[in-house]
């Protein structure tokens, strides 16, 4: 698979149907790629949401309809999107620092704003001198037992990491003595695409037990699948740990032979884990299959 290709392809649809009703899934299907990697993929190699992207390409089509078209306003904002002339007025205002109006009266077709073409030196650009190689190695199937939540991602215009994801550790870390059968002190984030494949993410706070017996109150258990997978270092704090996924899943990933198979990302926090400290050290997995499987 080839993921330029493929979110071109996605972008390549978003421009063809500017003027009627898009679905994040809809697009995310035109590419081949599952909703959240799709999104996760965009976000990292452009720095914002889908959903802000297809706001502000909406936005850049309407101003070349008023510069070159004699539709009225009303008729432009509601093929843009907007359920009334005064909210598009407001976001395009916000955009372009002017009315609709006074865009129609200026004709300045500077203003437009293309649509992103990715490529070989884009990918340069966004990522000078990266050269991070991840371990390459075989999970066994793991069962695990914590405590789990629902959050949006920072590829989601409602990004609720910060809200959701510490909380969790903050409630699961006080309660892991209760967990029986642990096989060792290593904490596990898994996080998956929920079964509708929607902006919503699972995100499970535990660790690995060798058998599930009786679950403590409140927890739940996961299976990890066996798979290969590959293991980035990420030194730091883990509030800073997007920035090691972004060089994930928009250098290393374009230019490896392997694709990502939609299974669980692990977060590993083993005994190099020091909380709130530049000298920290979590693991970060994602799991792959080849490309041609």
């Amino acid at each position: 698979m080839n993921y330029l290709k493929q979110v071109q392809k996605g972008i390549d649809f978003i421009e063809a149907n500017l003027d009627f009703e898009l679905s994040l899934k809809q697009i995310a299907e035109e590419a081949g790629i599952s909703q959240w990697h799709f999104q996760r993929i965009f976000k990292a190699l452009t720095n914002e949401t889908l959903k802000t992207y297809i706001r502000s390409r909406r936005l850049a089509n309407a101003l070349e309809k008023l510069l070159n078209t004699k539709q009225r306003i009303i008729e432009i904002a509601i093929s843009a999107g907007f359920e009334s002339q005064e909210s598009f007025t407001r976001a395009f205002k916000k955009t372009f620092d002017m009315t609709p109006n006074q865009a129609r009266k200026i004709g300045d077709k500077n203003l437009f704003l293309k649509k992103i073409e990715f490529n070989t030196e884009y990918l340069k650009h966004i990522n000078q001198n990266i050269s991070l190689k991840p371990e390459i190695y075989t999970q066994k199937k793991m069962h695990l037992v914590g405590m789990k939540t629902c959050f949006y991602s920072v590829d989601s215009e409602k990004n609720n990491i910060a809200d959701k994801l510490p909380a969790l550790w903050a409630e699961f870390l006080p309660r892991m003595d209760e967990i029986k059968n642990n096989v060792e002190r290593i904490g596990y984030g898994v996080i998956q695409q929920t079964k509708d494949q929607t902006d919503v993410l699972e995100y499970y706070a535990a660790i690995e037990v060798a058998e599930i017996k009786a679950l403590p109150k409140g927890m739940v258990s996961i299976e990890i699948p066996a798979s290969q997978y590959a293991k980035f270092t990420h030194t730091g704090k883990v509030e800073d740990i997007d920035n090691t996924v972004n060089y994930i899943y928009s250098s290393w990933l374009m230019q490896s032979d392997e694709r990502h198979s939609y299974g669980p990302d692990l977060e590993i926090y083993g005994a190099g884990y020091i909380p709130d400290s530049d000298d920290s050290l979590i693991h970060y997995a994602i799991p792959l299959i080849k490309n041609n499987e």
